[in-house]
């Protein structure tokens, strides 16, 4: 039989029916279908389109049911029907992100919302920020014979000054020396390279300028930590008391509380960014979680870049026996749409 392009009510109707088989497992009737709110059509006007799109093979009545189930053509419709639509949301969406980056807050409050709607799960977006990971130069001057100046340079040409008090002037021999020993231990290093071992070899070297080393350090480690306070943007968190593992009042009380917070979930986030190699999707189960609260739960993470180093993470929170495949199909749906966007044409700000 050749193709036939159904109409918009054909359509709407075989979904239902394809929707609602299922969800039950039953023979669907005309009368089930007349219950979808968005058909607004009649038992009988049904019960035709049934018989035209039994004729035509998308369904098929099985000999002990009034009802109908869906046919092996029904079904690829249906799912070549279903992959453009999906297809068309990650156009939206990237569409969507790209014309709204300047009212990112916006964005990020309805990717959170649009998430914990698709998985019935509680979601977290952070807003991005910029994760400069790398030291690419350091140079230190003299200001007066009581302070000097720390010039910290990150990848993406970050520059970051610090005075830094010294306990008697540094002639210009001595000043040199610092920077090239900062700059041949710490060039190209990101801030979780820079180790208790660095540190200790580094203050050696210095001497009794070991001092002036500790505060340049603090200083690196400053300019390159995250944010403290990452914008958090939550919703479904209502979607616990659906799953009676997680609804008795003390244990949901823990959970809604930690997203209205946001304390908890800021820490996650850290440990998440922090990790240059996390850029694909990280599943922590049960008490693999770095939270206690969410002990009984199973926490699903995907860090996004919108441009080198601006990075943010997506979460979803739901039950142990939360559906996965599900929750990690939305969140590369998201990943695709917001990576890299900063380094399309149009995408910046």
């Amino acid at each position: 039989m050749d193709d036939y392009e159904l109409d918009e009510r054909k359509t709407k109707i075989l979904n239902a029916i394809i929707r609602t088989y299922l969800e039950t497992g039953e023979p669907v009737g005309s009368r089930t279908i007349s219950k979808y709110t968005d058909l607004n059509l009649s038992s009988a006007t049904i019960r035709n389109e049934m018989a035209d799109l039994e004729e035509l093979g998308y369904i098929l009545q099985p000999h002990t049911s009034a009802g109908r189930i869906p046919s092996d053509r029904g079904y690829r419709f249906y799912v070549d029907h279903l992959m453009e639509e999906k297809s068309r949301e990650v156009d939206d969406m990237k569409r969507f992100v790209i014309e709204h980056t300047e009212k990112m807050d916006q964005v990020l409050q309805q990717v959170a919302k649009l998430l914990a709607n698709n998985t019935n799960y509680a979601t977290m977006v952070t807003a991005p920020s910029y994760h400069r990971n790398k030291v690419k130069f350091i140079q230190l001057s003299s200001v007066d014979v009581e302070q000097i100046l720390a010039v910290i340079v990150l990848e993406g040409n970050l520059v970051k000054n610090k005075i830094i008090p010294v306990s008697e002037p540094l002639d210009n021999e001595t000043m040199l020396r610092l920077n090239i020993l900062l700059n041949s231990s710490l060039n190209g290093l990101a801030l979780q390279e820079i180790n208790l071992g660095t540190i200790a070899k580094l203050k050696e070297q210095a001497g009794i300028h070991s001092d002036i080393i500790s505060n340049v350090l603090d200083a690196v480690a400053e300019v390159m930590s995250p944010d403290e306070d990452i914008r958090i943007y939550t919703s479904g968190t209502t979607n616990f008391f659906k799953y009676p593992e997680l609804s008795d009042s003390e244990k949901a009380s823990e959970l809604i509380s930690a997203f209205e917070e946001k304390q908890q979930l800021a820490s996650l986030v850290t440990e998440n960014l922090l990790e240059e190699e996390n850029t694909g999707i990280q599943v922590y189960i049960g008490n693999e979680s770095p939270l206690q609260t969410m002990r009984d739960c199973s926490v699903v993470t995907a860090t996004y870049e919108l441009g080198e180093g601006v990075r943010g993470t997506i979460g979803i929170v739901g039950p142990k026996r939360m559906d996965y495949e599900k929750v990690m199909d939305n969140l590369k749906v998201l990943k695709k749409s917001l990576d890299g966007i900063l380094d399309k044409p149009g995408g910046r700000t």
